[in-house]
């Protein structure tokens, strides 16, 4: 999965800017699909049935990654821009980005002092983001007009997937890019000849504006039960906000509750079984900080019995998002023997 990742994270796919990642996407599980559609939102809907009768299980990652849109070129040629997504703008400082135009991609940087010039500043001050310009490298608004480069293009950071340390890796978008590898992995190597029941793979947009595409998805579709699989952030370096909860490397996350969340016991608890039975790694989740597609879908037709399989990261939000492999692996492994372990709607009743 990881060579799949590296190719996803390095698709531009800022919110509502997510045609390069649904187009691949569409392209590579389209001919395999039973059906296989993007609405208007540009959610990627991709189903495959299984063998013999089951669940309807809906399965949703998101395509979008925080970035940022071309708000203004101001006449020196610097460029002004919003956010798409939540940042912490004390990461954003001389940051390398990629402005996406027309005519192409245009490497830039996130302008900054110098450090020679600290002792005129107060460096206690956290400048906001519409302080902040992007240097494409051009001398005045026509140099970047030249370049392609118009009000409403997008802007990605500029950051592969860098292997480091022992089986750990970093680099930008790896939420949710990572969820997207191990549900693209899951209805590609899954043996549909031996799953009860039906996958309805959702490849979301506009997740980070507010779960936006997983609505949009959720009113179309009608699943007896539901997952998300997304990155969660990990509670296990020295900061003093730290509760030294989740760790990377302990393997994958199963939800039991989110700001956006709380979920199916009969589902968490369903998980929790396989991830035994199989002997997969995983560590329960509680974490009111961040929400997930699955905060959409359990509110869908007729209320859905849903949790979420998470892939624990430090730095999210920012151009080094950093995971184990390790963990990334064992999702996947965890998402695969849910389908083939399901039977029977009934399993994740409520008062199953």
């Amino acid at each position: 999965m990881k060579d799949l990742l590296r190719t996803l994270i390095d698709l531009p796919g800022p919110c509502g800017f997510e045609q390069p990642v649904i187009r691949y996407l569409a392209e590579r599980l389209g001919p395999m699909a039973d059906e296989c559609s993007v609405n208007g939102l540009g959610d990627l809907i991709v189903v495959r049935k299984g063998a013999f009768p089951g669940p309807v299980l809906a399965v949703s990652a998101h395509t979008d990654e925080v970035g940022f849109i071309v708000k203004k070129i101001d006449p020196n040629g610097l460029i002004r821009f919003e956010k798409l997504g939540g940042h912490d703008d004390r990461v954003l400082l001389a940051q390398k980005v990629i402005v996406h135009s027309a005519n192409g991609p245009h490497p830039g940087v996130i302008g900054t002092i110098s450090a020679h010039m600290m002792k005129f500043d107060d460096a206690k001050k956290v400048r906001g983001h519409r302080e902040m310009y992007i240097d494409v490298g051009v001398d005045d608004a026509a140099g970047a007009e030249a370049l392609g480069i118009r009000v409403g293009d997008c802007i990605t950071y500029h950051s592969p997937l860098v292997d480091c340390g022992m089986g750990r890796a970093y680099g930008h978008a790896f939420d949710d890019r990572c969820g997207c590898a191990v549900l693209a992995n899951a209805l590609e190597t899954v043996d549909f000849s031996q799953v009860h029941g039906t996958v309805i793979g959702i490849f979301s947009t506009q997740e980070e504006l507010g779960l936006r595409g997983a609505h949009a998805a959720a009113t179309a579709i009608k699943p007896d039960v539901a997952l998300a699989v997304d990155a969660t952030v990990v509670a296990d370096t020295p900061e003093a906000i730290s509760e030294h909860t989740l760790k990377l490397g302990a393997g994958a996350g199963i939800k039991v509750m989110d700001s956006s969340l709380v979920a199916s016991k009969p589902v968490w608890r369903f998980m929790e079984e396989v991830a035994k039975e199989e002997q997969i790694p995983y560590q329960l989740e509680i974490f009111c900080g961040i929400g997930t597609d699955a905060g959409a879908l359990h509110m869908g037709y007729n209320g859905v019995p849903t949790s979420c399989i998470s892939i624990p990261s430090r730095y999210a939000h920012s151009s080094a998002e950093l995971i184990d492999l390790g963990d990334f692996e064992n999702a996947g492994r965890l998402l695969n023997a849910f389908i083939l372990h399901m039977r029977d709607k009934e399993q994740f009743a409520f008062l199953a």
